[in-house]
């Protein structure tokens, strides 16, 4: 696009980019997205810069290989379509001709989308059920896709009716819609009930190093005084920039840069043709580039070889990233190795863990002798946990789970007196031990109530009702405990006592964090509609 020049600088910034070294050596889809999109995005611009049947096909099929790494390659397509539209309004070459010269192009967008289907097929065997031998999803789709709003629903109801897609993969996109709206964030260290439009920006400035953030400024300034003259390259680097930003600054899951690395690879290759073309200017510019450059791949090495909770020094590096940012971020539970080798040279046999990846990755495979605390996934999963009303120390917390955005801010939070505290340790920039002996009630609570409701499924009510009333008794302004209670008083045929569990859960829900607990008030006034005298 740029010259041998702009590679090299915008080799030299992907190969030290810290968040790219910290998931790029992970098995997950972010990164491979990145590399797909980008490559589907530079292959369609080859084939507009000189067309031919090859470089379609090529295109289909770069496409196609981002529709399957990952479900939010979908934006493949609507980018596409705005290149294709950017193309027909600045470089369509005879306007006599602009209407055929655009139905070709468009046209030749169609293909390279037929083409890339039939790849996306390709994965799922060319078989539409997610399931074989007749087998349905639970629940199917049609119920499932109900979860939507009627302008997102249509148009995957209509593909399911059709078979224009596999149902396995538009059975993942409603699910990757419906799991947005449930996410809560936390950034500059406050948890928000939903997705904030300002979580992407502000990730951005913390987790790119000083370097990248100084030319990406350098390169504004270029572009905005025309110093950088290929309004092509420019438009097919920018257009998906701005439209996959828009796009995750408003669908609301805001867990962590990895979900805009797509980004950085585009504008790396931006960074590297404006500041090329700046040295090209002046061989005096050179300096100040490779300056940029140094600091960008110091910055980075310092974070070595934890990577993943990188923040740049205006932040307060790795050490400090915990406290604006948190899930991939700053912990995804990468610091097993480095517990137990702290623990190892501590003596420390007795423990508590609340780890962030528990019930995926198993810490005791380790060597780690800490009993498990009760985090969303355990108690999702369902690993039951006994966790008495009193613990003593020590005890380690993950980052994640000590930002409280798991279970919400303030009284929501079980393990919020540990903010107020200062650790004993920091092992490895994400897990933070506390001595001494601490009073648990609401986590002892949240295990009786997970008990309880395991003995309702066995049909052990009188066994689940002393659990709860336990757990109400530890936690009586839990809305958890209250609601446990009413459920099983209900089950156990006596509606007008749970409707005082209920009424009191209500109460809690609209008193205690409100914004957090929207769901609840409507799950909570269906169940009192249901003891109602005139329910029938």
């Amino acid at each position: 696009m740029f010259g041998r020049g702009a590679a090299f600088i915008a080799l030299a910034l992907l190969t030290f980019d810290p968040n790219l070294l910290a998931h790029g050596a992970l098995i997950t889809t972010d990164v491979g997205l990145a590399c797909f999109m980008f490559l589907s995005v530079y292959l369609f611009y080859r084939f507009v810069k000189s067309p031919s049947a090859l470089r379609l096909i090529m295109a289909g099929v770069a496409v196609g290989f981002v529709l399957a790494v990952k479900h939010t390659g979908f934006l493949v397509l609507p980018i596409l379509f705005l290149l294709s539209l950017s193309e027909i309004i600045f470089n369509v070459g005879d306007r006599k001709n602009i209407g055929r010269d655009a139905l070709k192009l468009l046209g030749s967008l169609v293909l390279i989308t037929l083409i890339g289907c039939v790849v996306l097929w390709s994965f799922y065997r060319f078989r539409y059920e997610a399931r074989p031998d007749g087998l349905e999803m639970n629940p199917p789709l049609v119920e499932y896709v109900k979860g939507l709003k009627s302008s997102e629903a249509w148009p995957i109801s209509t593909a399911a009716r059709f078979r224009i897609l596999p149902e396995s993969y538009l059975y993942g996109l409603v699910d990757v819609r419906l799991t947005a709206d449930y996410y809560t964030s936390y950034v500059l260290g406050r948890v928000y009930a939903h997705g904030v439009w300002f979580y992407f920006p502000v990730v951005f400035l913390i987790k790119s190093t000083p370097g990248v953030l100084g030319l990406f400024l350098l390169s504004l300034g270029i572009i905005a005084t025309r110093r950088l003259k290929r309004r092509r390259e420019i438009v097919f680097l920018v257009v998906p920039t701005i439209f996959y930003l828009l796009v995750a600054m408003t669908v609301g899951m805001n867990i962590g840069v990895r979900h805009i690395l797509v980004l950085y690879v585009f504008l790396y290759v931006l960074i590297g043709g404006a500041s090329s073309s700046l040295i090209q200017g002046s061989r005096k510019w050179a300096y100040a580039v490779a300056v940029f450059l140094l600091v960008h791949a110091a910055s980075s090495a310092m974070a070595f070889p934890n990577y993943i909770p990188y923040a740049n020094e205006f932040w307060g590096g790795p050490s400090q990233t915990h406290k604006y940012l948190t899930d991939s971020n700053s912990d995804w539970g990468q610091q097993l190795k480095s517990v137990k080798k702290y623990l190892y040279q501590r003596g420390t046999q007795e423990c508590w863990f609340l780890y962030f990846a528990e019930g995926v990755a198993e810490p005791s495979y380790y060597g780690i002798p800490c009993k498990p605390l009760p985090t969303i996934s355990t108690l999702w999963l369902n690993l039951p946990i006994e966790v008495p009303g009193s613990i003593d120390g020590p005890v380690l917390i993950s980052a994640s789970n000590l930002s409280g955005v798991e279970f919400g801010p303030g009284a929501l939070d079980p393990y919020g007196q540990f903010k107020l505290l200062k650790p004993t340790a920091v092992i490895d920039r994400g897990v933070f031990v506390f001595d001494g002996k601490f009073e648990m009630p609401l986590v002892a609570a949240i295990s009786k109530v997970q008990k309880a409701q395991n003995l309702v499924q066995a049909k052990q009510l009188d066994q689940a009702l002393q659990e709860a009333q336990a757990a109400v008794a530890l936690a009586p302004d839990s809305i958890h405990t209250q609601m446990a209670l009413g459920d099983i008083l209900l089950e156990m045929g006596q509606p007008q006592q749970a409707r005082t569990s209920y009424e009191k859960a209500l109460e809690l829900a609209r008193t205690i964090e409100p914004e957090f607990q929207v769901r609840s008030v409507a799950s909570i006034e269906a169940k009192l509609a249901t003891t109602s005298p005139n329910h029938r």
